[in-house]
C-alpha cells in the first residue's frame, strides 16, 4: 500500500522538501500542513551537536523542545499521530546496552532536552510513538554520518585523522532499517516506546576500523583515546545503545542489516 509523504527541511533544501520552520509554524513560507492533511507526522529535529548544546542551553530548549513543543500543536490540529525520534542519551551510559522499561537518567544539556521533548510527545499525544535510535548512518544527501564521512574520504583518497573514544559503546542503525521498523509499526497501530538498533554492538575505534577494512589502500592515522582524555564540555553515555528485544520479539522475522551489510552494498556501488 503507497503512501504519500512530504519531507521537510528548515535550513538544507533538497529536490524532494518542502520548507516547514517548526520554530515559527506560521513562517509565510512554510508547507501548508493543515491542507495536506497528514495521518503521521514524524519529528526529527533537534539541534544535536552535543557539546553546542552544552554551551547553548537556551538554543537547545528552543530547537529541540519548543520545535516538539510546536508539533504536538500542528500534530493535535490535524488529528494526526505522531512519531518521536528520540536517542539512548536519555540514559546515563552506566549498565547499558538498555531496554526500554530502564530507568532514564540524562547527564548532559542535549540528553535532558532530548527526554523533556520524548515525555511531552508522550504526553500529550495519546498514540505517540517513539524510536529510540543512536549512530545512525547510512545513504544521504550531505553525507553528514560518521559512517559516511569515512567513505567519502576514503573514495576521495584524503588521508584521515581520526581520534576516536574506545570506551564509548552504542548499536549502529541503518537509517533505512530505522524507516522500515517505523513502517510496520506504524501500519500494526503500535504506540509507546521502541528500541531500534542492528546487530553490531561496538565502540567508535571499532565502528572505524569495521568501515576502513573495505579501503585496504586507505591512508589515516586512528588515535584511539578515553572520552577523559576528549575532555569534551558534555559528558557522554559511555555504556549506551540498545537491546531491541520488544520489537524483535514483535516482530522475528524482520531483519535488520549491519555496518557490513551496508558497507558490502556501498562497494557494489561505487
Amino acid at each position: 500500500m503507497g503512501c504519500e509523504v512530504k519531507g521537510s527541511y528548515f535550513s538544507y533544501a533538497t529536490d524532494d522538501t518542502v520548507f516547514y520552520n517548526t520554530l515559527d509554524t506560521t513562517h509565510p513560507d512554510n508547507f501548508d500542513i493543515i491542507s495536506f492533511a497528514p495521518d503521521v507526522i514524524v519529528h526529527c529535529g533537534a539541534l544535536t551537536h552535543v557539546d553546542y548544546c552544552e554551551t547553548h542551553p537556551e538554543e537547545s530548549y528552543q530547537k529541540t523542545v519548543q520545535s516538539t513543543i510546536n508539533v504536538i500543536a500542528v500534530a493535535r490540529q490535524c488529528n494526526a499521530r505522531l512519531v518521536y525520534i528520540s536517542t539512548d542519551y536519555v540514559f546515563d551510559g552506566k549498565e547499558g546496552p538498555y531496554r526500554e522499561e530502564d530507568a532514564v537518567n540524562p547527564i548532559s544539556i542535549y540528553a535532558d532536552h532530548k527526554l523533556d521533548a520524548e515525555r511531552k510527545a508522550l504526553h500529550d499525544i495519546d498514540n505517540t510513538l517513539v524510536l529510540r535510535v543512536t549512530n545512525v548512518y547510512g545513504n544521504e544527501v550531505r553525507g553528514k554520518n560518521f559512517v559516511a564521512r569515512i567513505v567519502d574520504q576514503c573514495l576521495n583518497n584524503q588521508k584521515l585523522t581520526l581520534k576516536l573514544p574506545y570506551d564509548q559503546y552504542a548499536s549502529p542503525a541503518n537509517a533505512w532499517d530505522i524507516a522500515r521498523a517505523m513502517y510496520v509499526l506504524l501500519k500494526d497501530g503500535k504506540t509507546g516506546i521502541y528500541h531500534i538498533g542492528s546487530t553490531d554492538y561496538l565502540n567508535r575505534v571499532e565502528l572505524a576500523l569495521r568501515v576502513l577494512q573495505y579501503f585496504p589502500n586507505a591512508e589515516y592515522d586512528l588515535i584511539p583515546l578515553s572520552t577523559a582524555e576528549l575532555n569534551q564540555p558534555a559528558a557522554r553515555p559511555l555504556l549506551g545503545g540498545f537491546v531491541k528485544m520488544k520489537f524483535s520479539n514483535e516482530y522475528p522475522e524482520f531483519l535488520f542489516g549491519n555496518i557490513d551489510s551496508y558497507m558490502q552494498e556501498v562497494m557494489r556501488n561505487k
